[in-house]
């Protein structure tokens, strides 16, 4: 049986008009009563009471689905198989948004697995990442390496470079650790080990011992340049980064450095049906213990539970298909058309990352599930570093999506960005454009997409002050410049390294991007 087309809408607040779909999952085939059409009112017997009306359900009701209909409360088949098609949908969607964040560090380890094996290969830019790469929001002035890291086989121990930022994330991207400035070693460079989940055994006591709840781990450091040069930032991790076994203490095993600068290849997660297989993957390999019960119980209703295979027939993979796709909207929705106010300023077309100031997006004990959708749509890395005030150490963000009058930027179109001077940072500042669609850094002719103050050839005015120029056409003379495509939106990061009091208490601002013509 196929049911009509209907219309759904998921709890958080999407609306679909759904195609019909296979039955073959549909309920068990039972006896129901006999429908009537002149329904007679059943006798008053010994017990009878007054039954509040809020309780019964009418033989037909009118909804969004279409005409549900019951014989004194009993399903005829065809509703309650539109019903299980909805929820199924439902719950689909759901699942999707609620496992985002793991969904996204599970997409980039797949790609880092493209260049070696876990534990011992360490991607680096050695020459400063450029846009052939498609990862979430990164920018082209600092030295990064990644690494996946899995204690399966039990602990791992890190040896960490002095003078970088890192972060080591769970697989459903929670917050483990900091290293290096804003971590407990302050930057002088430190030992520490990575525990697996449950882990009782020896911990090394001039280590500091870091306690994650899955397997598979993800670290991300960071080194500045030095006068523009991205080589003594890479030397230095790669003459002091080191991860070990435990085990192998007394002879660890080199790292496999490998300089993936220019190298064109995917860390984002897919969006389409394929990002329940991958979320399938997570879930047999982590332990169930690692995440929010009701979360996975969200998945077993859609074929996805762990040390089963994740097989859903025709009609389930259809429903599967088409709530990616509404999932996938609905997550654009919130990033690009969001309908609640994340301005950092009051009418500003810059946003902050981190609503609620929570890395874990809690406000008041309530965990702000939109604003942490949102965030893995559109970012890497969860640190608190990057929300607490940590002046003159980590770094901040605010968000450009929209330029001052609240529209989307437009490839075609001509902006301008004013940094005032007296920027309050330690390190450096840095404007990068990122492509609408792919969230990653906009592929043009510029090898680099970003402006900083790190850069040698950076303009800056005779106040201290720099002006920006967005466009598909660069400005006459020497101008900071950043290239656009008509028929391409974009949008932008402003970052802070190492931020001073004025960025926190706001009394030192960016401009707002204006439109040109």
């Amino acid at each position: 049986m196929k049911p009509g087309n209907y219309l759904m809408l998921i709890g958080l607040a999407v609306v679909l008009a759904g195609g019909s779909v296979a039955c073959s999952q549909g309920p068990a085939e039972t006896s129901a009563p006999a429908a009537t059409t002149d329904r007679v009112a059943p006798p008053t017997m010994k017990m009878t009471t007054d039954i509040p009306q809020s309780i019964p359900i009418a033989d037909e009701v009118e909804t969004r689905l279409g005409t549900l209909r019951f014989t004194d409360g009993y399903p005829d088949e065809a509703t309650a198989q539109v019903v299980y098609d909805q929820m199924d949908f439902q719950r689909a969607v759901e699942s999707m948004m609620m496992t985002m964040p793991g969904a996204s560090l599970h997409g980039f380890r797949k790609g880092l697995r493209e260049w070696g094996p876990d534990n011992v290969t360490a991607c680096i830019w050695e020459k400063r990442m450029d846009s052939k790469v498609i990862l979430l929001t990164p920018n082209t002035t600092v030295v990064y390496v990644f690494m996946w890291l899995d204690t399966t086989d039990g602990p791992l121990v890190l040896e960490t470079p002095p003078n970088v930022l890192g972060i080591i994330d769970d697989h459903w991207f929670r917050y483990v650790a900091n290293f290096g400035n804003a971590g407990p070693d302050r930057g002088k460079g430190g030992s520490y080990v990575l525990l697996p989940p449950g882990y009782e055994g020896r911990v090394p006591e001039d280590h500091f011992a870091l306690n994650s709840s899955t397997f598979g781990n993800w670290l991300i450091a960071r080194a500045m340049l030095v006068d523009g040069d991205p080589a003594p930032g890479a030397k230095n991790i790669k003459e002091n980064l080191k991860v070990y076994p435990l085990a192998a203490a007394a002879n660890p095993p080199a790292l496999n450095f490998v300089d993936v600068s220019g190298q064109a290849f995917n860390t984002v997660h897919a969006m389409d049906y394929t990002y329940f297989e991958e979320i399938n993957e997570l879930i047999q390999e982590e332990p169930n213990e690692a995440y929010v019960p009701e979360v996975l119980g969200l998945l077993q209703q859609i074929g996805i539970q762990k040390g089963k295979p994740f097989a859903p027939d025709a009609r389930m993979k259809e429903i599967l298909t088409e709530a990616a796709a509404v999932g996938h909207a609905y997550s654009r929705s919130i990033l690009y058309r969001n309908r609640n106010n994340y301005a950092a300023y009051p009418n500003s077309g810059w946003e902050t990352g981190f609503p609620g100031g929570s890395h874990e997006f809690l406000l008041d004990g309530v965990r702000m599930l939109d604003q942490r959708i949102r965030f893995h749509f559109y970012a890497t890395g969860i640190t608190a570093a990057m929300v607490n005030k940590m002046v003159g150490k980590g770094s901040q963000y605010m968000m450009g999506l929209r330029d001052s009058q609240g529209r989307g930027l437009d490839g075609g179109k001509n902006y301008k960005l004013h940094i005032p001077p007296d920027v309050p940072m330690k390190d450096f500042w840095d404007v990068t454009i990122y492509d609408v669609q792919t969230r990653s850094l906009l592929q043009t002719d510029q090898q680099f997409p970003g402006v900083t103050s790190a850069d040698t050839d950076v303009v800056i005015n005779a106040d201290g002050s720099a002006d920006i120029y967005f466009g598909p056409v660069k400005p006459e003379g020497k101008v900071n410049w950043l290239q656009t495509i008509p028929g391409k939106g974009w949008h932008s990061l402003f970052r802070l390294y190492g931020p001073l009091e004025p960025w926190f208490d706001k009394t030192w601002r960016p401009g707002e991007v204006e439109l040109v013509d």
